[in-house]
């Protein structure tokens, strides 16, 4: 596979980078602070990978991940990505982002927000839903009995199809839960979002960052999404 650029190299991005660069793709990672604050993860990840600038990130190859803050995503100028399949990792979390008035409307969903940001991209919404410890504990080849399904959403079925396969080749299928309007169904508190996959369903909030892991069909995916009711996003404080 191509090269696969990722901007944002906290948690979600560098679990998304040990497994492509254990799948082969290589990757050049980015964050806010410079390359020179990335000598580590890429020592981790071995001659596949390369640390570089927001813009190399955003140069490497067709498919870029964007696994950053809310705000920081926005804040990212929109012609970097002009023309890619960008892969949205975002969520909004008003504890850390504050309140956003076109959110708390439920005028858009997150995603939805991003796009429009990034107009010329073709987004897709992914890994979104999943803790990132979940990510590499959960990883299997095609075709084992217990493989776990992650959702996906967008309005370009193209690039849909494109980061289908890039979740594929990472170890997991992909459930297609629509448009971008549609992806508050595997937003926070939604029932398509993180605790869909603890092992334990009732585990308590403050325990789910150590929590094991359950695998997800996805026929049980599907049926979470499908049955999700709206989250009341001016109500969330998480």
């Amino acid at each position: 596979m191509h090269t696969l650029g990722i901007i944002g190299s906290g948690n979600i991005g560098a679990a998304i980078a040990r497994l492509a660069t254990a799948a082969g793709i290589p990757v050049v990672v980015a964050n806010s602070r410079g390359p020179e604050t990335l000598t580590d993860l890429v020592a981790e990840l071995g001659p596949l990978a390369t640390a570089g600038t927001v813009e190399q990130a955003a140069d490497a190859g067709e498919i870029v991940v964007l696994s950053v803050p809310l705000t920081a995503a926005t804040a990212i100028p929109a012609e970097l990505l002009e023309g890619k399949t960008v892969v949205d990792t975002s969520n909004y979390y008003p504890f850390r982002d504050g309140r956003i008035a076109e959110l708390d409307a439920e005028e858009v969903t997150t995603s939805e927000l991003v796009q429009h940001h990034f107009a010329g991209a073709r987004l897709v919404k992914a890994f979104s839903n999943i803790l990132a410890h979940h990510i590499p504990a959960l990883a299997r080849p095609a075709g084992t009995t217990d493989r776990t399904a992650l959702p996906i959403a967008g309005n370009d079925a193209t690039a849909k199809t494109q980061v289908a396969e890039l979740i594929d080749g990472l170890g997991f299928d992909a459930v297609d839960a629509g448009a971008l309007a549609e992806s508050w169904r595997f937003e926070p508190e939604a029932a398509g979002y993180t605790r869909l996959y603890l092992a334990d369903p009732a585990t308590p909030a403050e325990q789910m960052l150590e929590a094991a892991a359950a695998p997800v069909t996805a026929a049980t995916l599907t049926s979470a999404l499908e049955g999700a009711q709206r989250v009341r996003v001016a109500e969330r404080t998480f």
